[in-house]
């Protein structure tokens, strides 16, 4: 009978980025980031496959480039990060695909609203860098209702087309490291 090695991973936030994109006036796609996020990964015997995952990320360091645009998605028409100064996302069910393809299944919770979400993970590689770090790359991609998490704002163009789509795409490149 073998025993399988737990291992932990942490994000590592300076190769990693955690961006999303959202239609503008129908016509422009933008994109936002979160500067500030941390999360941990739990694997058994190194293998991704079922690993347990936590996330989180701080509202107050959402960045898409405008800072009255920032301020406007801090407030109570979108995060409101004074009162849920954090997104999070809980997940333990990493299910392989094939070919280094995985679909991820959590809890995102975004104000105050949970949901089960699932997210399309291909992992690039496993490599040890020059300083002797076992780092994991990943790409992550998903889509999510903003509406469905109290992210109702609204307002319509001339044409009747909406300012925000409700549709956001999720775009996120993790680097984890083995911890020792």
């Amino acid at each position: 009978m073998t025993t399988q090695q737990t291992s932990q991973w942490a994000i590592d936030p300076a190769h990693s980025e955690i961006t999303f994109k959202v239609k503008h006036l129908v016509v422009t796609t933008l994109t936002g980031k979160f500067d500030k996020f941390e999360a941990s990964v739990s694997t058994h015997d190194d293998q991704f496959e079922q690993a347990s995952v936590q996330f989180s990320a701080d509202i107050d360091s959402i960045n898409t480039g405008n800072a009255d645009r920032d301020g406007h998605l801090k407030s109570e028409d979108f995060f409101n990060a004074a009162a849920f100064p954090k997104l999070t996302f809980a997940g333990g069910s990493l299910v392989g695909k094939g070919d280094d393809k995985f679909e991820l299944t959590g809890d995102l919770t975004i104000r105050d609203v949970t949901q089960k979400v699932t997210l399309q993970v291909e992992l690039g590689g496993v490599a040890v860098d020059p300083w002797g770090n076992t780092k994991a790359g990943f790409e992550i991609t998903g889509k999510i209702s903003r509406k469905s998490f109290g992210l109702k704002w609204d307002a319509f163009t001339e044409a009747g087309g909406a300012v925000v789509s409700d549709e956001v795409k999720l775009a996120l490149n993790v680097q984890l490291v083995k911890q020792a």
